[in-house]
């Protein structure tokens, strides 16, 4: 539609030979052209008269659509129009088809599938309906109108109101037609002639300019409401102090517009590179909608987001909004930040993590960067804080628009703060609420907003307000918490009937997350239990406090949103000011883990020198590197390992992170996804799952007696087949206490972490010839868009009307029936049907289902690969507790309890060993203790409310899970008795038992590690895809499933126990200081030539970095056998370079591992078969590497022999 100037031209030519041709028409026919005029002045109050949309119009308003060439052909059409004989009987949606061909095929006007397309047909409709009833009603629509002969300037004499249509159509398809009455590359049916075509035109640009008013319209309310914001009186001043300044900050009340508003004003002011940042990601895509709605660029890329997996950014986009955490990720690769000239930090007063992060950054980089500016946003809570931080950078205070707010101090006697039972007394809160009935009459609308600590204070409080208003019939009593479901708390936002009020009793999450119209009444308790993290035990703890001052004035700030409001605080005037000033940073009580692994990734040189707004504790830092260099992130001095460096990639937990790359690398790739989804997201049992007994009965086939995550990846496997079979999986989700809405963002964020892995490398990216649909799933799906359009065009229609809450018998329902609820299930149905491919999903729900033993325990060793050392071992004495009492030890933190909601809290029996018939060979100390199936517990997280607990725990097989992962690993002379990360001990009964397992410990770890080596190697240099796999790593990866199913399998008799605190100081040798002393064994063998070093610290020898022999104290009477053992040679022979050797137990221990470190080389024959399959490669392109989980074993196969291979283990 780009305006041409040689077609004005050429339309201004045929315009005036038109003329000519008019005019001889009016000389010759007088009565004719009399009928033309009159039929003109009633076509020009068309527009009027049609329908709603035209009278919306207003005059001369500018349009994105018009030009001055478009409006010289608008009336080129107008004229045209008027000497032809309108058909309004005509039906044009007969021919949409070639309408479109004509109007529609170069999206230019109208793209074809939106709304504003699907309203031109319905407008063409009605108007034609219109115009047939002005002529049934005797008004002759068809007559011609009166030509008028032009000026001097080429323009009409007099005035009509058809040419305020401003709006023209320039299109090669349309000037083709009405020149040629055809079009060259495609049929058009004889019936739609030229003045049929252009009577189409006509009504085109009635309905254009419509839109094009409406537009405007829009545009002048938003202007409109934008003036009436607090901060538009601000305008000028916040953009003098940025040109002034490099650092401002806006400060400003909620309500007060500055965050839709100040990156306009930027804007306006001829910033191109701008990035908001925002904490949450729900934030950040509402504002780039509110603001590209304002900006009139709803529909286009310059108002853009870009969260975790989701972005809507393009090259042309000029406000970006995104989350601090994204921007911080975006300086590793461009640590100038040198796209944007503004950076705006949003709600830096809410203390997050990543903002006092982003801060510090800040405050380095613009030292770097004098061009870049920086704009603070805050509410007016520790301004000076944040001014002083950056040197004194002013200030822009902006006042909010809260409505006067009474306040009243009614604290609650002593005795009424807990009950006899220590159940919250609810007294208090009822006396209130008599006083609202008494003192405000029920004409006087407004809510009530309960602010409790937890889940238990509300339950007491709900449970007596019910009470209390089923006896006077003027309240709703409504929970609000995270537990509870969407749908739950989505009541919250209904409407209570005429005379009758909503009671509230929310947890902290309404004081700043969600926003209730309507509340008027604030009842305060002055209490929040909030998460604070122990990094000594790596445990969180939920603990009640005290509120902050800025707290109090948030929550009473809730009652002034809608009208003036009275806020109730049950405590004393004197305790308000004691309250400490400001909430405590979220930087300073949750866990530095992946944070200092940034910082560490964006090659800051000391993380302990980083100049943070506030200094977190300096043993939160030294943990969180300690638990980075336990998971192998970290080298001993500070600097990133490949698995670190690819783990600061993944935008994920760290223990999450893991949990993929070996997944990855042992083709479990599709439950591994599952279970990290299940474990990123809030869990899906509600309250009701572990206190109802229906639902608890229900749910038990989805249990697991693995554990938790297992229990988890079961109830998301059962879900997928329930929705495979087109069942109502909300219905089933309701029977079993489960929050369906949990599952949809477990399958997305599975799709966003299976899309990570193959950006990295780490995972294969699909074929799309294996995403072949049949004509009938093509079918399928288009129908189902069908009916996920009608759909979403009613629920926009029914969310117009207001959902009222109403009373009934004693409780409550809302009004609208259940189909307004199912009609939302629906949509969110087809939309996982026609974004996801059920048949795959189904498939491999089904494979998960029927694991065998040993890929469990398979799986099991992969997620311990991200969890350890978060292990715990049973208590010695639990067979004599009571379930509820079943105690559990870490390293760090004794006697912890299994949380309730748990699976084994109700049948610790899985946890027990099976105890082993002892010979008279076994020694005493051993008796009872023997087993070949000792359990560790391997755990989430940990958490203390009233007790500590363990959550979603999984058992695992306590030696190879300890052997495989741990980080330190002492042996004694004969290897019998091993010490693992200094606090658990394993004892074998034999000699020959205990070599040989930590000879399979050595080959398994040291071709895992080299495996790891090299898949990380290829990943970080992002091979071609044709070479993404290096052959050694298949080859490896072949090794290493088969160890270590041989030794997830075996079957081992020992013992394991806590070392206590006690024996630490008699456990280790140390080093030797007299050559030749007591340790003399030693030093012979040092002499004969090994590479071995004496450890500095517990003595013997470090065969590698994690293991070291001998260097545990054996028993005194046992002293000579160990230094004979550890003497005695034996004849061996290597499995790996099959060297026949006559080695002690150390040199055996140090050729093996020497030997399986050069496992990262292949040998002459492993490289002669390697060559091989390149060769077989080359010869055939078309074969691809394909790994078969029945056989547990790769191939080079074409499509059709994948096929014939999975048919052949069919049959």
């Amino acid at each position: 539609m780009e305006s041409n100037v040689n077609m004005v031209y050429e339309k201004r030519q045929k315009h005036k030979k038109k003329h000519k041709k008019h005019k001889h028409r009016r000389h010759s026919g007088g009565d004719n052209s009399t009928e033309e005029r009159d039929s003109y002045k009633r076509d020009s109050r068309q527009k009027k008269d049609t329908s709603d949309y035209e009278r919306k119009y207003e005059e001369n308003a500018p349009s994105c659509h018009a030009s001055n060439s478009r409006a010289q052909d608008c009336k080129e059409d107008l004229y045209t129009d008027s000497r032809d004989h309108p058909d309004y009987d005509f039906n044009f949606h007969d021919y949409r088809s070639s309408l479109n061909k004509i109007f529609f095929r170069e999206d230019t006007f109208l793209k074809r599938g939106t709304k504003d397309y699907d309203d031109f047909w319905n407008f063409l409709k009605r108007y034609q309906d219109f115009q047939r009833k002005k002529i049934e009603a005797g008004k002759d629509a068809s007559k011609h109108s009166e030509e008028y002969d032009e000026g001097k300037l080429g323009l009409p004499p007099r005035y009509d109101k058809r040419y305020r249509v401003n709006i023209g159509i320039v299109s090669k398809n349309v000037e083709e037609f009405l020149r040629r009455g055809k079009l060259p590359d495609c049929e058009v049916e004889k019936e739609l002639t030229i003045e049929r075509v252009r009577q189409f035109k006509h009504i085109l640009l009635y309905y254009l300019d419509f839109l094009q008013k409406q537009k405007f319209n829009k545009l002048k309310k938003i202007r409109s409401d934008q003036e009436n914001l607090p901060i538009f009186q601000y305008r000028q001043m916040i953009l003098d102090k940025l040109e002034q300044n490099q650092i401002v900050v806006v400060a400003g009340d909620t309500g007060c517009g500055k965050s839709t508003q100040v990156p306009q004003y930027l804007l306006a002011a001829g910033y191109t590179g701008i990035a908001c940042t925002q904490p949450r990601r729900i934030a950040c895509i509402s504002l780039s909608k509110r603001v590209g709605y304002e900006t009139l660029n709803e529909y286009g890329s310059e108002v853009a987001f870009q969260v975790r997996f989701e972005k809507t950014k393009t090259r042309f986009t000029r406000i970006l909004f995104l989350t601090e955490g994204l921007l911080l990720r975006q300086m590793t690769s461009d640590a100038l930040l040198s796209q944007y000239n503004v950076i705006v930090i949003d709600e830096v007063h809410e203390r997050h993590i990543h903002t006092d992060f982003l801060l510090g950054v800040m405050k380095c980089l613009l030292q770097h960067r004098k061009d870049l500016k920086l704009v603070l946003m805050s509410a007016t809570i520790n301004i000076n804080l944040f001014s002083n931080y950056f040197d004194g950078a002013p200030v822009v205070k902006v006042p909010g628009r809260l409505y006067p707010i009474q306040l009243e101090y009614v604290p609650s006697r002593k005795d009424e703060f807990r009950s006899k039972n220590d159940r919250l007394d609810p007294s208090p809160y009822l006396r209130i609420m008599q006083t609202i009935d008494t003192k405000y009459p029920l004409t006087e609308r407004g809510d009530l907003l309960i602010f409790l600590s937890g889940m238990s204070e509300i339950m007491a409080v709900v449970e007596a307000a019910k009470a209390y208003a089923q006896q006077t019939k003027r309240w709703i009593v409504l929970p609000l918490h995270g537990t509870l479901s969407v749908d739950e708390q989505d009541k919250v936002f209904d409407f209570p009937p005429e005379g009758v009020r909503k009671c509230i009793v929310s947890t902290n999450i309404a004081e700043t997350s969600v926003t209730i119209d309507g509340v008027r009444f604030i009842i305060d308790s002055g209490k929040v239990k909030e998460m604070t993290f122990d990094p000594k035990y790596k445990m969180q703890r939920l603990q009640e406090f005290w509120i902050s001052q800025a707290s109090a004035e948030q929550r009473k700030g809730r009652a002034g949103r809608t009208g003036p409001g009275v806020c109730y605080r049950l405590y004393e005037e004197s305790d308000f000011h004691s309250f400490q000033e400001y909430a405590t940073p979220e930087i300073q009580r949750v866990s530095l883990d992946s944070l200092i692994l940034q910082m560490l990734s964006m090659g800051l040189p000391d993380v302990r020198k980083f100049p943070f707004l506030e200094e977190p504790e300096m043993s939160s830092i030294e943990n969180a590197l300690y638990f980075l260099k336990e998971q192998n992130a970290v080298t001993e001095d500070e600097k990133l390992t490949p698995i670190g460096q690819m783990l600061s990639r993944l935008p994920v937990e760290v223990i999450t992170g893991k949990m993929l790359i070996m997944g990855s690398i042992f083709h479990m790739i599709d439950p591994v996804l599952s279970i990290a989804a299940a474990l990123s997201v809030q869990s899906p049992f509600t309250s009701k799952a572990h206190s109802n007994y229906d639902a608890m009965n229900t749910r038990k086939p989805l249990e697991s007696d693995h554990g938790d995550p297992f229990t988890l990846l079961n109830a998301f496997d059962e879900w997928i087949q329930v929705k495979s079979k087109g069942q109502d999986t909300k219905k089933w989700c309701r029977r079993r206490g489960l929050e369906e809405q949990r599952f949809y963002e477990m399958i997305k964020l599975k799709e966003q972490f299976k899309t990570l892995l193959m950006d990295h490398n780490l995972l294969l990216k699909e074929d799309p010839r294996e995403s072949f649909t049949t004509s009938d799933e093509r079918r399928r799906k288009h129908g189902d868009r069908k009916r996920l359009g009608e759909l979403k065009k009613e629920k926009n229609r029914e969310s117009k009307r207001r959902k009222v809450l109403k009373l009934e018998d004693d409780d409550f329902v809302i009004s609208d029936d259940e189909k307004e609820e199912d009609q939302g299930d629906d949509i969110k149905d087809l939309e996982f049907r026609l974004s996801h491919n059920l048949s795959k999903l189904q498939e491999s729900s089904i494979k998960n289902r029927s694991f065998t033993l040993g890929e469990i325990n398979l799986l099991k060793i992969i997620l311990c690969s991200g969890l350890y050392p978060q292990v715990a071992l049973a208590d010695e004495n639990n067979s004599g507790r009571s379930d509820a009492e079943q105690a559990f030890h870490t390293k760090t933190k004794p006697f912890l309890l299994l949380h309730p909601t748990c699976v084994f809290a109700l049948r610790p029996e899985l946890l027990r060993s099976t105890e082993m018939k002892e010979d008279e060979t076994c020694p005493s100390d051993l008796r009872g203790k023997l087993s070949n199936n000792h359990q560790l517990l391997a755990y989430v997280s940990l958490l203390e409310t009233n007790k500590p607990y363990l959550i979603n725990t999984m058992r695992v097989p306590a030696l190879q899970t300890v052997t495989m992962f741990s980080n330190s690993i002492d042996t004694d002379a004969a290897c019998m008795r091993l010490v693992c990360d200094g606090w658990l001990e394993i004892r074998f009964v034999d000699e020959e038992t205990a070599s040989n397992t930590l000879s399979s410990l050595i080959q398994l770890r040291a071709t895992w590690q080299n495996l790891l080596k090299l898949r990380l190697k290829d990943t970080l240099k992002s091979l071609d895809e044709d070479k993404r796999v290096n052959p050694r790593a298949r080859q490896l990866e072949k090794i290493l499933a088969k160890k270590l199913s041989e030794y997830l399998s075996c079957e081992v008799c020992y013992a394991i126990r806590r070392v206590m605190a006690a024996e630490q100081n008699r456990l280790y040798r140390g080093p030797d200081r007299e050559a030749g002393g007591k340790n003399r064994i030693l030093n012979d063998v040092l002499k004969s030539g090994s590479e071995g070093k004496v450890h500095p610290v517990k003595g013997g020898i470090q065969i590698n970095h994690y293991l070291t022999y001998n260097c545990l104290l054996d028993e005194s009477e046992a002293s000579i056998w160990g230094e004979y053992t550890s003497s005695m040679q034996k004849h061996w022979v290597c499995p790996r370079c099959e060297a026949n050797l006559i080695v002690s137990i150390q040199e055996r221990l140090e050729h093996e591992s020497e030997c399986q470190n050069k496992n990262f080389e292949p040998t002459q024959q492993e490289e002669a078969q390697e060559m091989e399959e390149v060769k077989q490669a080359q010869m055939n392109p078309l074969r691809k590497h394909y790994f078969c989980d029945k056989c547990d074993q790769g191939f080079r196969f074409t499509t059709t022999e994948i096929l014939k291979h999975k048919k052949s283990h069919v049959t």
